[in-house]
């Protein structure tokens, strides 16, 4: 994510396919590693259903409200640490040398190697958790402006509740929950290297029932769906809680698999283990980048503090849909691949590699995009109505998940470019183009919000029965985000090909998917349009729409005979 290229060719032409046909990896290496993006999938499948099952419980009881905003922020502000100290920031600088050494056969070198990561992380993470409890009023003030005042807005009978005061409550406890989080991200960083990807990537969902049967225990004994407001400012304190307790519940079922692989923990608090120091200068880089788009993150709820009430409940109930095609079809591929490409010694063989695996992202990830567009009301009157959530918010998340869409293919394919760069140990390219797309995505996303903010729902649907109006400043944010995202795939592209010539992005070949993806949204469309009003269950209108929508693309792609198919059908065959 940062650039340094030059006036090179131009990035996304079609006819450099015929320059270099996107040869795929040896079929004993394809088969493994589609076999691995399966199990990954697997896992992340889980624990997206896990996820969205607490986003519609959140919704149940909070709907798109103040109570929602607060639940919202300060579940996102503590992930600071996760995001920063492990997930992909520690997988690209711990990743590429463990398995280097693990492939060398230096076990006692990666066991002391392991020890002493995890070292430096406990103390970095509980020193930034405990200065998270502390210094809990000034963050809320600094990441959620908007809710500074609304003490004196209570008492002068302008809203219902304190959001400040609450999101403090909130993040005192979530803190702690981020630091064991961090340590989870190690866990998985060790289990990916040895080629363990479905236990990692499943453990997140011990972290969501326990927040679910929180909301469920608690949110019963406290009267059910339509709460007063000192129930809902309870039953988002136990909510907090639940997520503490989760935490640790991730972390504890990954440890006795990862002590296992290790041959035993020798833990250590120095940089004298071999890689470690190497390790430390490529963290550095991919922490300032991870660094940027966490401030691209709370940026966003910086600005949506400011909009009107609901802006941030809905931006996080949008988010948590489009992230379910980004973990399944990115991270499933793209978490088994780095690995791999490590491994790799040649430029040729990481180029075919990585074009192999672009087209399986592409293969899952533009039917997303056609789908989302087409038939997103569908999936949120799905997913979230129900309870205090309504059809006004349906249409608004509707919308701000069209806008998330817009970005999803540089979402999915972005990581995988990434990878490649951390094979080839080159940490500050990325981390630069993370800077770069931070400011785009927050300069376009601002303006366009202040803009549309002054856009009801009312302006496009008739709400009955609302005491409330929403309005539209949180699809802004969305499209400043896509905007961004859009920038950095590009440059990532033109950079990649500037350090590996031999690259070739398969961009004819995912023009190929679309034309399909689309000809099968337009059956399913059709197909809407004609038993819609004779289906009175909004799942059984969702099922036969999204399932036609489905089985016409696969069965487009068997007609084909697009190789892409092939690959995950042979890795779940092994």
């Amino acid at each position: 994510m940062e650039p340094e290229p030059s006036a090179g060719d131009p990035v996304g032409e079609p006819e450099l396919e015929a320059v270099l046909p996107p040869a795929p990896p040896p079929p004993e290496r394809r088969g493994r590693g589609g076999a691995h993006a399966v199990r990954v999938a697997a896992g992340i499948l889980l624990s997206r259903l896990a996820g969205f099952a607490r986003e519609a419980i959140s919704g149940y009881f909070f709907g798109v409200s103040a109570w929602a905003d607060v639940y919202s922020t300060a579940m996102r502000m503590p992930n600071l640490l996760q995001n920063l100290l492990g997930d992909q920031a520690l997988s690209a600088s711990f990743i590429p040398f463990y398995s280097k050494m693990l492939a060398e056969k230096r076990q006692e070198d990666a066991r002391r190697f392991a020890g002493a990561i995890l070292g430096l992380l406990l103390m970095a993470a509980g020193a930034l958790a405990l200065l998270g409890v502390v210094f809990a009023r000034p963050i809320v003030a600094v990441t959620a402006p908007g809710f500074v005042h609304d003490a004196e807005k209570v008492a002068a009978h302008l809203v219902a509740v304190d959001r400040y005061a609450l999101t403090v409550q909130q993040v005192r406890v979530l803190f702690p929950m981020a630091g064991l989080l961090v340590l989870s991200a190690w866990a998985l960083a060790v289990l990916n290297s040895h080629r363990r990807f479905f236990l990692p990537y499943v453990a997140p969902v011990v972290w969501n029932l326990s927040i679910i049967a929180t909301f469920v225990l608690v949110g019963r004994r406290l009267g059910g769906a339509y709460l007063g407001p000192l129930a809902k400012n309870e039953l988002l304190y136990a909510a907090a809680w639940g997520a503490l307790v989760g935490g640790a519940l991730q972390l504890a079922i990954q440890l006795p698999t990862v002590l296992r692989l290790l041959g035993g923990l020798e833990l250590s608090f120095g940089t004298r283990a071999r890689g470690v120091r190497e390790a430390l200068r490529a963290f550095g880089p991919v922490v300032a980048g991870r660094g940027a788009l966490q401030l691209s993150g709370y940026l966003d709820y910086v600005l949506a503090s400011l909009a009107a009430a609901g802006a941030a409940s809905a931006f996080r109930y949008a988010y948590a849909l489009f992230l379910l095609p980004v973990g399944l079809f990115a991270t499933s591929v793209a978490v088994t691949e780095l690995p791999e490409v490590s491994r790799l010694a040649t430029d040729e063989e990481r180029a075919r590699r990585v074009e192999w695996a672009w087209r399986q992202i592409s293969f899952l990830s533009l039917p997303a995009v056609v789908g989302f567009l087409a038939f997103g009301s569908l999936v949120v009157r799905l997913a979230f109505v129900r309870g205090a959530f309504g059809i006004q918010e349906q249409y608004l998340v509707t919308m701000v998940l069209a806008s998330f869409t817009i970005g999803l293919l540089p979402a999915t394919n972005s990581r995988l470019l990434q990878n490649l760069f951390y094979a080839l140990h080159e940490t500050r390219y990325p981390a630069r183009l993370a800077v770069l797309r931070v400011a785009v995505s927050v300069v376009a996303g601002g303006a366009l919000m202040f803009a549309l903010d002054r856009i009801g729902v009312s302006s496009f649907v008739t709400v009955l029965f609302s005491d409330h109006e929403l309005y539209l400043g949180a699809v802004g944010l969305g499209l400043g985000t896509s905007l961004g995202a859009w920038l950095e795939l590009l440059l990532l592209a033109r950079g990649a090909r500037r350090r590996v010539p031999e690259l070739h992005l398969p961009w004819a070949a995912m023009l190929r998917m679309a034309g399909l993806a689309v000809a099968a949204a337009l059956l399913a469309g059709w197909l809407w349009r004609l038993v819609g009003h004779s289906l009175s269950r909004p799942y059984l209108v969702a099922a036969v729409v999204l399932g036609t929508f489905a089985a016409a693309y696969l069965g487009g792609a068997v007609a084909l005979r697009f190789p892409e198919l092939k690959t995950w059908l042979r890795a779940e065959a092994e």
